[in-house]
């Protein structure tokens, strides 16, 4: 039987789009950002276990993707804030899915929705 393969996996549509969202931060990140611009800082906040290394590496990433907007406002001290692109909001209802995906194949990890909590009281929720 001969063997098939993907000729030029560079092409494929599904691989780029794993390229740009596949890893452990930029989904988070689009989502927190799915309920409004944020600056750097709040960003940070919200996602404690990210290094501001790491984080700035994850918003460049984004933003050369076309999927974030950096705006700077000409202030003192400077303010930037992060929003999503259009681009981005198309693929919010992908993200989503795969969540669903997630909760019908592992349903042993019993996940729970994903939410913001300040002081011990929900502020954002999403659907899993």
């Amino acid at each position: 039987m001969a063997r098939k393969y993907i000729d030029n996996p560079n092409a494929c549509s599904l691989v780029h789009t794993m390229n740009i969202i596949g890893n452990k931060w930029k989904p988070i990140i689009l989502y927190l950002l799915s309920n409004g611009s944020m600056r750097f800082g709040m960003l940070n906040t919200l996602i404690p276990t990210i290094s501001k290394k790491v984080l700035t590496n994850q918003l460049k990433e984004l933003e050369n993707d076309g999927l974030l907007l950096r705006q700077s406002f000409a202030e003192i001290p400077p303010r930037v804030e992060y929003s999503l692109t259009e681009k981005a909001v198309g693929l919010l209802p992908v993200l989503r899915m795969l969540s669903d995906w997630a909760n019908d194949a592992y349903p042993e990890m019993d996940f729970e929705q994903c939410r913001i909590v300040e002081n011990g009281k929900s502020q954002l929720t999403t659907q899993n």
